[in-house]
């Protein structure tokens, strides 16, 4: 059964500047998630600008009762990607939906908990949305339509880089290509994570790998590629994770030692982790102090980078 989506066109947002805020996608839907959608359907505040709310919780309605299955992420991704959105504490706040129509896609987003409005996890949603229509769905161009009273959206969207395409007295268009998203993304005008450095080799190592692997971490790597500034061996500071560099992590309460390393060499019971693994994917290019909040094994962690102890290319082993 397709839950019919269209006319979705909403960011139920305020945009605040506040202490790193953190959001992730994920695409599994529950039982648990679909009522808690119902649940922000029933808000006005939420879906004043939605024009086809009722006929989606209706259909959500009708999805929970004809089926007993605990899983319901088949029925939301009928003619479209559906996400739910969580908070650093791993809460659903939001949604967020990618409808692929040729070499574009269309981004519909909501904050549903109105409780954290104000926090600006509309603006990181949008930054986890075209993170994945444009490494992973490849999209050309991500457009969001939304109703002009929706100033919050707007400001939103603006703020992400997106730009004006166009506008009737019902609906305006912004538009994001796959172009000016890179710029901006190697620019450092996307998301609020410390910039992170790689080297030459490494970087070009790494690309050569990605076309080979797959899953989310895999996405998540090229994200930091893109965004990594890019130094040459001799120039990376020490305290810099590199490739085959060993450090000591602080990994929300417990401190442990990791490799990392290349596909090939990956022995998590060892503590070789691959770049291609959530937890590699984390810490490349971070130095030590740095602190980042990263989603692992289904739940989100704080790492800190607490030491690095071995690093190839401060001990000479440019070979590595």
């Amino acid at each position: 059964m397709a839950i019919a989506m269209k006319g979705f066109h909403p960011l139920q947002i305020c945009v605040v500047k506040m202490n790193k805020p953190f959001i992730s996608l994920c695409p599994e839907v529950t039982r648990e998630h679909a009522l808690k959608l119902m649940h922000w359907l029933e808000d006005e505040r939420v879906t004043c600008y939605l024009s086809d709310s009722p006929h989606v919780s209706r259909s959500i309605e009708h999805a929970i009762d004809r089926t007993q299955l605990p899983i319901l992420t088949h029925l939301f991704n009928q003619g479209g990607r559906f996400f739910m959105a969580y908070d650093r504490h791993d809460t659903p706040v939001g949604f967020v939906r990618i409808i692929k129509t040729g070499a574009n896609c269309e981004i519909v987003l909501v904050i549903g908990d109105s409780d954290k409005w104000g926090r600006n996890l509309g603006a990181l949603t949008i930054h986890e949305g075209m993170k994945l229509a444009f490494l992973d769905m490849r999209a050309k161009k991500l457009i969001a339509k939304i109703h002009p009273d929706n100033t919050r959206s707007l400001k939103a969207f603006l703020r992400c880089g997106f730009l004006l395409e166009s506008e009737t007295p019902a609906l305006k268009s912004f538009s994001m290509t796959a172009q000016r998203y890179l710029q901006l993304l190697r620019e450092g005008a996307v998301g609020n994570s410390p910039r992170i450095y790689v080297t030459e080799i490494d970087k070009a190592r790494l690309e050569s790998l990605i076309p080979l692997e797959q899953g989310q971490a895999v996405i998540e790597l090229e994200h930091e590629l893109e965004r990594a500034i890019v130094v040459k061996q001799e120039h990376v500071a020490r305290d810099v994770v590199t490739m085959n560099s060993r450090a000591l992590l602080q990994l929300d309460d417990e401190q442990i030692e990791v490799a990392l390393v290349y596909p090939k060499d990956a022995d998590s019971n060892a503590g070789k982790h691959s770049v291609c693994s959530d937890i590699g994917a984390a810490i490349l290019g971070y130095q030590e102090g740095d602190a980042i909040s990263w989603r692992i094994s289904d739940r989100t962690r704080r790492i800190e980078i607490r030491r690095v102890l071995y690093q190839p290319e401060a001990a000479g082993d440019f070979h590595l």
